[in-house]
């Protein structure tokens, strides 16, 4: 897969985790292309070790429940370090 194209698998898997998950997440686009490459990254290496699955065609199916799934993780994560930052200030 190009860089392009799993820049933008990651645009649209973040996007969707944020739909899938329930509340409000914070960041805007850039925040949500981050952390959906980052949750394809760990997607990808999570299949590949697990499903011996990696990220490679950009029209699978399974390429993109392994970037939404990554992406969740990486969501979840992003809430609770950015959740208990805006506790402790106020």
């Amino acid at each position: 897969m190009s860089f392009l194209g799993f820049l933008l698998l990651g645009l649209i898997a973040g996007a969707i985790a944020k739909l899938i998950l329930p509340g409000k997440q914070g960041g805007g686009w850039f925040i949500t292309l981050l952390l959906g490459v980052v949750g394809a990254l760990l997607g990808g290496w999570l299949g590949s070790l697990i499903l011996n699955r990696p990220l490679t065609e950009f029209w699978d199916l399974g390429t993109w429940l392994l970037a939404i799934g990554g992406s969740i993780i990486v969501l979840l994560i992003y809430g609770l370090i950015v959740g208990r930052g805006s506790k402790a200030r106020s």
